[in-house]
């Protein structure tokens, strides 16, 4: 009904849930599910750490003096979610009460930023068809 691939860390310090799916007829709250074995499996097997991931463009400012690339990406996080489901995601992990850490993407000035950014979501959907037929 679910499931995701796990990244172990050398040393047992942190291991973490990659490609996570479920479907569509899978009860409600098999991932919260999925999620509490992944750390029972994890605590069992002398883990410390459960890497959630990220919950892309969370958490950015949205006040108007804030860069535009917040300013644009907070609306995308709150509008976007015919492409992706942003909200949704961070609402899962933060259940688990993570400990967010912010990351920092590196690219070109200008329309750089875009390209990459697209670059991005392609290679996590699958593709650019991926990106667009959700």
């Amino acid at each position: 009904m679910a499931f995701s691939n796990l990244w172990t860390g050398d040393g047992k310090n942190e291991f973490s849930g990659d490609l996570m799916r479920y479907s569509g007829d899978a009860p409600k709250g098999s991932m919260d599910y999925l999620f509490t074995e992944l750390l029972l499996w994890g605590a069992a097997k002398g883990y410390r750490y459960l890497n959630l991931g990220m919950a892309p463009l969370s958490g950015l400012e949205s006040h108007p003096l804030a860069p535009l690339w917040h300013r644009m990406g907070t609306l995308i996080f709150r509008h976007g979610e015919h492409f992706y489901n942003f909200e949704g995601l961070r609402a899962c992990k933060q259940k688990f009460r993570p400990e967010w850490r912010a990351k920092y993407l590196a690219a070109p000035r200008g329309l750089g930023l875009p390209t990459v950014l697209l670059d991005v979501s392609a290679l996590i959907s699958g593709g650019l068809r991926g990106v667009l037929s959700r």
